[in-house]
């Protein structure tokens, strides 16, 4: 038998812990409670000590669960229709998003304990619905009510709003009523509808006569809305007001960043603002910390790529280098390698441009020019800050690499990401950017390249018998009795796309005594690659052809993330 979970202190004990409230404040409140036998937390806030904002997360802290701020929260219409308003404000709760496919609503609540609102709501959804709830504050959930129900949220139906009634754009601004402006919801409708086909990028492209609407899907951009070009001056407004950047300003490049609450979790946007020929381009990117950190063995190594990267790892200094293009994982798979090490007796730094993804326990910095913090700037000053690993975004140039290098050679792990095509490609790009070969050897811990491929729809990936042209290239003798290769075919449930999700091809140099001699004395790259394949490397090519014969990917999609024409 378990033993008994140890009795929660109260709630008024955890806040004077928490230096939120003093003992005289509790003490006026247990008084009033005396008389009322209102809740601690209500009479709290109604005497004005703490705001509902601090006491939802002092509970969600004290319970053990989330708490969420309604005011940032991005609203399922599909949530909405299954939970009429008057149930929602009978028992003080709010319908935040439906997951179909899980049959599983997340709700927003006030009072956790409310059992019987709970089982009320389960027979509401009816086929035995889960239920996920997050803790509100219960004016926050009045509000949003109000906000939300008896508004259109789906954009097919905003859209039509905007269409038919009159709309007048210079009240959108305005904080009053904001949430009644179709543009307003327009644009939560959209970028909800983004995060949940699970794009990486939300692209608004005006054009001269109308706005194109793209997002980056499993790495390829797809056409998803075409609307009037005079939508667009209110909806730039409207992001650029989310986003921190300067509304008045439209002939200069602009940085913003804005976090939302969409489908119960925290979701974070990177924005950007470029002036066109036709106006403004906006691109946010879509940072979901829930996707953001994968487990170092879901990634997609192999069991013998995994030994080898754990082994990597466990050495105490040198520099773990993760290359490939733009948009390949690079930041994910250094994320993973970080949160398998993180722990509480190691002091992790890490400086991003910017941080993309914020981790428990481990120090982050931005780079920001306006501090004249770059990134040989912020390694020499991280020095000073006793880490034992240390993430380097990205090295660029000459004096990062140096101060990385140095950092490697006094007793620091270090990790960063280089632009290079392949594992061994890392050696002359270190050796351009001026790295000395004798520095080089022996503080290279090793290499990871890779890319990534789509994954192959499970519901309609159509089997083949290989063709000789598929042979030659999975480097098979023709002799040999064809294996089952899978092609993409498309269904509703991948969007009619034939892929659905994305993996990781990865490649795996690691340095030894051998290949450190070899890049102390400058040997050519063709040198090194054949030395690395008789201790059993493995290219990109060979681990995406791998994925092709297990039937996850298809040749056509390796061929086009991967070079395979040494092997035609």
């Amino acid at each position: 038998m378990n033993p008994p979970a140890p009795p929660r202190p109260p709630l008024g004990q955890t806040l004077i812990a928490q230096g939120v409230i003093s003992e005289d404040q509790l003490r006026i409140v247990l008084l009033e409670q005396a008389k009322s036998r209102q809740p601690i937390g209500k009479l709290l806030v109604s005497l004005g000590f703490i705001t509902e904002a601090t006491l939802r997360d002092a509970l969600g802290e004290r319970l053990g669960k989330k708490s969420v701020d309604l005011a940032h929260a991005v609203i399922d219409p599909a949530a909405l229709r299954r939970v009429p308003r008057d149930f929602a404000k009978r028992h003080c709760l709010l319908p935040l998003d439906y997951d179909d496919a899980r049959h599983c609503m997340t709700v927003a609540i006030a009072d956790m304990h409310d059992i019987v609102a709970l089982d009320k709501l389960r027979a509401l959804g009816g086929d035995g619905m889960r239920i996920e709830t997050v803790l509100a504050g219960e004016s926050d959930i009045a509000r949003a009510i109000d906000q939300h129900y008896g508004h259109e949220l789906s954009i097919d139906g905003i859209l039509h709003e905007i269409e038919t009634g009159e709309v007048d754009w210079r009240s959108f601004a305005a904080a009053s009523g904001e949430y009644s402006q179709p543009v307003v919801r327009l644009v939560d409708a959209l970028l909800t509808d983004a995060v949940k086909r699970d794009a990486s990028d939300a692209h608004f492209e005006p054009e001269q006569n109308f706005l194109r609407i793209r997002y980056r899907v499993d790495g390829l951009l797809r056409q998803i809305r075409a609307l009037h070009k005079s939508y667009w001056p209110a909806m730039a407004v409207r992001i650029k007001v989310m986003s921190g950047m300067n509304i008045a300003e439209t002939r200069a490049p602009q940085d913003g960043r804005v976090s939302l609450n969409i489908s119960g979790r925290l979701v974070d946007f990177r924005v950007s603002a470029q002036p066109t020929l036709h106006g403004e381009n906006i691109v946010l990117r879509i940072l979901d910390r829930q996707k953001g950190i994968v487990p170092l063995d879901r990634i997609g190594f192999d069991d013998i790529q995994l030994a080898q990267l754990k082994r990597m790892i466990a050495r105490p200094e040198g520099i773990v280098l993760v290359t490939g293009p733009t948009g390949s994982g690079k930041t994910t798979t250094l994320y993973s390698m970080l949160n398998h090490i993180n722990a509480e007796g190691i002091n992790i730094m890490t400086l991003e441009d910017p941080v993309e993804y914020p981790m428990p326990l481990i120090r982050q910095t931005s780079v920001a020019e306006a501090a004249k913090l770059d990134f040989a700037n912020g390694v020499r000053a991280m020095m000073r800050q006793d880490p034992d690993v240390i993430l380097v975004g990205e090295i660029r140039d000459a004096d990062t690499a140096g101060m990385a290098f140095r950092a490697a050679m006094t007793g620091h792990q270090v990790f960063s990401t280089l632009h290079t095509n392949s594992a061994i490609g890392a050696i002359p790009r270190l050796l351009d950017i001026g790295v000395l070969p004798d520095i080089m050897a022996g503080n290279i811990i090793g290499v990871i390249a890779q890319r990534l491929a789509r994954a192959l729809c499970p519901h309609c990936k159509q089997p083949h018998r290989a063709e000789p042209h598929e042979m030659r290239l999975l480097g098979l003798a023709p002799q040999t009795p064809p294996p089952t290769l899978y092609r993409a075919a498309g269904c509703p449930r991948c969007d009619h796309q034939g892929y659905k999700g994305r993996q990781a091809i990865m490649e795996l140099l690691r340095m030894d005594a051998d290949l450190d001699e070899l890049v102390a004395r400058r040997a050519t790259q063709r040198e090194i690659r054949q030395a690395a394949l008789g201790k059993g490397f493995r290219s990109l090519a060979d681990d995406g052809l791998r994925r092709v014969i297990e039937g996850a990917t298809s040749l056509e999609e390796i061929s086009r993330v991967v070079d395979l024409t040494e092997r035609m």
